[in-house]
């Protein structure tokens, strides 16, 4: 991967969700990871929100999300592992248009050389839904700087070579005919 320097940054408008039954903003260490890495690269918080483990609360507010035309991309931090309130997938995944099975291997191979075998016990998952990407980290600061530096930073930098999520996003659409990306025609 290069950065090619030749083009502009294109500021992404990124909201951020914390799965979790424990935190509130005030120690919402994951959710303060992946803001201050997102906005320190250059993209806009659009919004910030925690939900509890709960199915139907974590699906409302992605769909909410989705259908804003102001919110580019969701990421989502807890609820991945495999513990009896971990429902994170369960609840975004069938939102999904299409899946990014890339991803999880990606992150897990990045995963796997800071803590070995361990990473099998989280489910990270990404994909899109309504021209919108929806990436589900693990809910610890380690996994959250892990996805979001070794993964995510450069994907949602249009600058990225040889290929990045940025540059196709007028086309995340196309098959819906609405102009979400503003890149569909009507």
């Amino acid at each position: 991967m290069a950065i090619d320097e030749s083009k502009s940054f294109i500021p992404l408008n990124i909201a951020v969700l914390t799965v979790s039954d424990t935190r509130s903003l005030d120690d919402d260490k994951s959710g303060n990871t992946l803001s201050d890495r997102l906005t320190a690269a250059g993209h806009k918080l659009a919004a910030r929100e925690i939900v509890t483990d709960d199915v139907e609360k974590i699906r409302a507010v992605v769909k909410r999300w989705i259908a804003d035309p102001g919110v580019d991309v969701v990421i989502t931090t807890g609820g991945t592992g495999f513990t009896g309130r971990d429902v994170t997938p369960e609840a975004i995944e069938p939102l999904f248009e299409k899946r990014m099975d890339g991803f999880s291997i990606a992150f897990h191979l990045l995963s796997h050389a800071k803590i070995g075998t361990s990473t099998i016990q989280s489910r990270a998952t990404a994909g899109v839904a309504g021209a919108t990407y929806i990436f589900c980290l693990p809910g610890s600061p380690g996994a959250c700087r892990d996805g979001w530096d070794g993964i995510l930073a450069a994907q949602l930098d249009y600058r990225t070579r040889p290929c990045n999520f940025v540059e196709i996003m007028p086309r995340l659409d196309e098959h819906l005919r609405r102009p979400k990306a503003q890149g569909a025609t009507a």
